[in-house]
Formats: structure tokens, sequence, C-alpha cells
């Protein structure tokens, strides 16, 4: 005899559990499936191995786990089945077969059609059906819960294709609301320039939860300051007859030993641009906390991430503003359970983490509190061992003056799993936001990057100061605030005209970002009657004078 158990990830949403606890009874009412069981991975209860445990007590020594997943991605391939190898431990002799998740299936998009009519559909007029115009006349927002998982992301695009095939929808748009793009705005935007004038948000979830809360309320922020816009927003697939159809479909695959698992773009066996750290990534179970064996860090979120427990991500925030992080850095920004940030670090992305995220201060201020280098590579190291994603949020680039090297060899020696993402260095961003090339043609052919740190004639210096004097490029000076006016002086002793333009860009991408233009034997006077203080960058050279912007103060 075959048990049944239907595995869901979990959610904040006291209607979600709900919704999910009322598809699993009306599986089970029908009848038709064997004995049923539902159980949750994290967050909600009942956890997986209450479930489990009521099928093994009621004599099922075999089971089918299905996962109530709509895109197989980190929770589908690795989560589920690492939590059912820990419930065989439990079970000595339990075995199972695992389903597939629902994916793109037919049953879903008569679903979401369902929905996306439903919403479309005047007050006044529920009952009646939709007619050809008013599809013709409707854009659809599909928005899904977005991953790591490249072929999960894939999936979601599939999707809104064969949504738009043949139901006279005007068109169809993926999105996504976490860890991935396009996001919700981003999306809304381009139907708004495509032209739509009605446009339908069809949330691609399962049960109402955090996430499609913030559908909600991204689009309705969207359609205020669009007030031409007729918006609307779908509700999430919910407990269905479609939904417990498919239920019963995936378990008989299961059965039946048909199991069509995609691997061909799977990112944990196949190398993938931008993922190549995923490739035979171990996979390790939740801690529920209602299971008796969870005991450490309670992973409190309600995304579709896979959960890289034990790990360390270097990323690099970019120059200042929240938005010029990349994509990447913001996805694991999302999903990681602390976060080791820098003073120079984007703060404004620490009020989008979930609330029960460590944030470690690891700020080191001039002349001021500081971190100690070996304290922040002690804290990477630990928590990371206590099975936690750590994310060390860096201002600019990691690995340019940001000391990320140290940080990874720290991670590496101590056989902490670590990853690299690079970020945009303010050497460059903060020219071109103050409108200065660094290389231009016919201009300069080559720009160098100083740390300005310690100043010409230092013992501990590196920099070949009179080399830098001869050459004719571009100059862009970091950490040089304290040290502008000894550097402008070596460098006009040593050939560099004394004319030489030079802009100071501070706070650059910010709402207060200032440039203060100067030649070069003026600049160490003015940029300290101007009260120039740091972050701020100096970049010299004839480029200085092809700024687009004019010199803002």
């Amino acid at each position: 005899m075959t048990g049944l158990v239907i595995v869901g990830h979990g959610t904040r949403s006291a209607a979600g559990v709900d919704q999910f606890a009322a598809l699993v009874e009306r599986v089970r009412r029908r009848g038709d499936v064997g004995d049923v069981e539902g159980g949750f991975i994290e967050l909600s209860r009942p956890p997986l191995t209450d479930a489990v445990g009521a099928l093994v007590a009621r004599g099922h020594r075999a089971l089918v786990a299905l996962p109530l997943v709509l895109t197989a991605a980190g929770h589908g391939k690795g989560d589920i089945p690492a939590a059912m190898a820990r419930e065989q431990e439990r079970h000595p002799g339990l075995t199972y077969r695992y389903g597939r998740p629902l994916g793109p299936h037919p049953l879903v998009h008569d679903a979401l059609e369902q929905r996306i009519d439903a919403a479309l559909a005047a007050p006044d007029r529920a009952d009646a059906p939709l007619t050809g115009a008013d599809r013709a006349g409707t854009w659809v927002a599909l928005i899904g819960r977005g991953s790591t998982d490249p072929d999960a992301n894939a999936e979601v695009a599939k999707v809104a294709r064969l949504l738009w095939e043949g139901r006279g929808y005007a068109g169809v748009e993926p999105g996504f609301v976490s860890l991935a793009q396009p996001s919700v705005p981003a999306v809304l935007e381009r139907l708004r320039r495509l032209g739509a004038r009605r446009i339908v948000v069809a949330p691609y979830f399962l049960f109402a939860g955090v996430l499609p809360d913030r559908i909600v309320a991204q689009s309705a922020e969207f359609a205020a300051a669009h007030p031409d816009l007729d918006m609307r927003v779908a509700e999430v697939i919910g407990d269905c007859d479609a939904l417990a159809d498919l239920v019963r479909e995936r378990h008989a695959e299961a059965l039946g030993g048909d199991i069509r698992m995609n691997c061909d773009t799977c990112a944990y066996r196949v190398l993938m641009p931008g993922f190549a750290d995923k490739v035979g990534r171990p996979q390790r179970p939740h801690d529920h906390p209602d299971d008796p064996v969870g005991h450490h860090h309670h992973h409190g979120h309600d995304h579709g991430h896979h959960h890289d427990h034990g790990s360390v991500a270097v990323v690099g925030g970019g120059p200042g503003p929240d938005d010029l992080i990349t994509v990447r850095g913001k996805a694991l920004l999302e999903a990681a359970d602390v976060v080791v940030v820098d003073r120079l670090a984007p703060q404004g992305l620490l009020a989008g983490l979930r609330p029960d995220v460590l944030v470690v201060d690891a700020a080191k201020v001039p002349r001021g509190p500081s971190m100690a280098q070996e304290a922040i590579n002690a804290a990477l190291v630990s928590h990371a061992r206590a099975g936690r994603r750590v994310v060390r949020l860096k201002g600019g680039d990691p690995y340019v003056f940001g000391r990320g090297h140290e940080e990874v060899l720290a991670c590496a020696a101590a056989g902490v799993p670590v990853t690299v993402v690079p970020g945009v260095s303010s050497a460059f961003a903060a020219p071109a936001l103050a409108g200065v090339p660094v290389t231009h043609r016919g201009v300069a052919h080559d720009v160098t990057v100083v740390s300005g740190h310690l100043p010409p004639g230092h013992p501990d210096s590196l920099v070949d100061w009179v080399a830098l004097a001869r050459a004719r490029g571009t100059v862009v000076l970091l950490m040089a605030v304290d040290t502008i006016a000894k550097i402008a002086a070596v460098l006009i002793e040593h050939g560099r005209a004394p004319q030489t333009p030079v802009l100071a860009v501070q706070d650059a991408g910010l709402p207060d970002q200032r440039s203060v233009p100067a030649r070069l034997d003026e600049i160490g006077a003015l940029a300290a009657r101007e009260g120039v203080g740091p972050p701020a960058v100096f970049v010299l050279g004839p480029v200085v004078d092809l700024t687009t912007t004019g010199p803002r103060t």
C-alpha cells in the first residue's frame, strides 16, 4: 500500500496555509489516490515529518512524495528530497517515489485563464461570458516567484507564451516579484510603453502568501502613478478542482515510474553561464521549527530561491545608489540569512531585508569606529559554519581596494564555500555620474586607478608616483581626500602640467552628489576650502574637460 504525502514549502500567510490544507482535503475526499497527508518543509505547520509519521503509523512503508511547487527550482530539486532522506533515516525501511513539480501544465493554464477572466469581468456581469473584444484589449503581466535557478525562471516565460497562444489576449509578459528580473514595475512599464490601457496582473502562485501580497502592493503603486491605466490583479490559483486533478496526474506518473524531469538546463548538473557555483552543490534539508531535529537558525523567508546553507557570497554593492547593484548581487542579498555590511555599501538595500536577517555592521569609519579585518573574516566563517547563507556586502567592487580577496582566502582556508559577485566600482561610476568619460577616442587611451590612502613618500606606498606623473592618460584617485594636496604637488614636480583639469566627485549617485572642478595646482587648497569629504573620487586628465553635466557644487 502506497501513501501520498503532498509537500509544500510553507508560508507566513494563514490564508495560504488554509488553502494548502483545503487542497489536501479535496484530494483526500476524492478517494482515488489512497491515503493522503500534507506537510511543509519550513515556516508552517504541520511539518513534513508529522505528515510522513502519520502515514507510517498507519502502516505505509512506501510513499509517493509530491512536491507542490510550480517550477523545478531549488525546493523541488534539492530541499524536499533532502527532507525525505531525513525521514528515511527516521523510519528505516521507508521507500518513496518522487513526483515531478506541477510545471507548465494545461490544467494550470486553464486555472490561470479563469483567474484572469474573473478579474476582467465587471461586477454587474460576473456570470456573463467574456467577449473577444474584452481579451483583445487586455495585456497580462504573469508574475512568478523568481529564483536563482535559471531553468525555473525559464518555465515562467514558457507559461506566459502558452497562456498567450490561442486565448486572444493582446499579449502576456512574464516577470518576477523576487530574485529575478524583470520586476513587477519593469513589466508594467514595458506593457504601458507597448500601448496597454488595460492590464491584468496574474500572480503565478498556488496559494496566498507574502509575495502575492507584494505583487498586489506593487501593482497598486504603479496604478496610482499611472491613473490612465485600467489595472487589475487576479487571484492566485488556490484550492480548485484543476489543481487537484493535476496532483492526481502527477501521483499516477510517480506510481508508474514516468518521471520526466528536465536535466538539460538544470544548473545543479550543467554549467550555466553565471551559475557555475551551483554545479554539484550538496543539498541539505530545512530545519522546521516544529521538527525536533531543527534547533539552529530558522529561515524566516517566503521566497523561491535555492537554499545554499553554509556559504559566503562576497558581493559588490556598487557606488552607493540602491539600484546600481547587479541583479545577481541583489538576488543573493534577498536570499541571505546574515549580511555583513560595509559603511559604503548601499544602505537602502538593508531596508528590504527580511525581518529575521542578521545584519552585522562591519564599518571602517575614517578616524572613527572600525571593525578589524580579522574579526570580519571570523564572522563570515563562523556564520557559514553554523549553516547560514552569508552575504558580505561591500561598496563598489570587492576586488578594487575592497579587501575582498582577503575574505575569500579566509573562507577558502576554513573550507567554507565562497563566491564573488563583481560590483560597479566608484572609480568608473563616479566620473560617469558626473558626466566625465574616463577614456575617450583621441583624448585618453589609458586610465589608471590609484589608492591615495598613503601619500607619496610613505614607506608603505606601492605607487610609482614619478611614472604616474609622466603618463598622459586619465588618473582616478580613490581614498585621497586627506592626501590630494601632496599627490598633486608630486605629480606637478615630476611632469604633470599644473593646469591639468581635475574633478572631485563626492557622494556619487546619491541625492547630495556634488562635483568640484579645479586645476591640478589648485585642487588641494580648493578641496579643503570646499569641505570635500569621503566618499570622494578625484579624476584628473584632459577627459575632465569633456564633462556633459557641468560643475555641480
